[in-house]
């Protein structure tokens, strides 16, 4: 058997159409949703996600500012510009892109950002609102990943997920997402004691550890649904993911790729939370 390729580049347009719907109709009432991005330094991969989330908000129609911020820039002119951009009516949705300079506390700088507006789910008060069913905001990659296990038809309620890695981006949320879906969670980490014993047990085998191909088919359970968060450049220039794709379709029922699963599906959930935010200050 050959897994269905779930393909992200096509879930994510489909989605972009879905909530271009709604920002539409909140243009019509005269408010555009609005996105800031602060970046701060010159980091390479930090400026081409900042420039991707910009474009989006473009192809969207929806209002951004870019605020690109020299790397010597002290933590209390960043919090500064993170309270002017709380306080502006302009602004639904507002993110600072990591990581920061290490002269900058990264904790207080998500802290800062108002939980209204903090659409990449990473204020403390957004995360518990998650954990106690009350979710604000999901942070945009396992919300993405839940989007495509849905618009793959994958069944989830009262399915075995097991969940690799711990990250308060990916995998803790996920696990939480996960539970209000109804499934049954395991948390394991690259150094769980006999791995493959849990992942073989997985109706559904997220995989966020930064580890390339480190799970094979071996480890899959026939016909299981297979979420690939990683991405890593192998020495050859080519990005492969925390799976080995060759072995795993082959046993998998679903599986993304890398690139093209997981990836498009990351500013696609940023451009809903906006929009969601929006809705909320419009008291919709």
């Amino acid at each position: 058997m050959t897994a269905r390729i779930i393909d992200g580049k096509a879930i994510a347009q489909e989605v972009r159409a879905e909530w271009k719907v709604r920002a539409d109709a909140l243009k019509e009432r005269g408010i555009s949703p609005g996105l800031a991005v602060i970046i701060v330094g010159e980091d390479p991969a930090s400026r081409v996600y900042v420039g991707n989330k910009v474009k989006a908000c473009a192809e969207l129609g929806l209002y951004s500012e870019h605020i690109a911020l020299p790397a010597d820039t002290s933590e209390a002119a960043l919090l500064a510009k993170i309270a002017e951009l709380n306080a502006d009516p302009k602004i639904h949705g507002l993110l600072v892109q990591l990581p920061v300079p290490r002269h900058i506390d990264s904790s207080k700088v998500i802290e800062a950002i108002s939980p209204e507006k903090d659409v990449d789910g990473f204020n403390p008060i957004n995360v518990g609102a998650l954990s106690t069913g009350n979710m604000r905001f999901a942070p945009c990659t396992p919300f993405g990943a839940m989007t495509l296990l849905e618009k793959a038809g994958v069944p989830i309620e009262g399915k075995h997920a097991v969940v690799i890695g711990r990250s308060n981006i990916v995998g803790k949320p996920m696990a939480m997402l996960l539970l209000q879906a109804n499934a049954t969670v395991t948390i394991c980490t690259s150094k769980t004691v006999d791995l493959a014993k849990f992942t073989r047990d997985a109706d559904i085998l997220v995989v966020a550890t930064g580890k390339p191909k480190m799970i094979t088919g071996d480890m899959i359970k026939p016909g299981a649904a297979v979420i690939d968060v990683g991405i890593n450049r192998m020495a050859d220039g080519k990005l492969c993911g925390d799976v080995d794709f060759e072995s795993a379709k082959e046993v998998a029922g679903w599986i993304t790729p890398v690139p093209g699963g997981v990836g498009p599906m990351t500013i696609t959930m940023l451009i809903a939370n906006t929009v969601q935010a929006a809705e909320r200050a419009a008291g919709l």
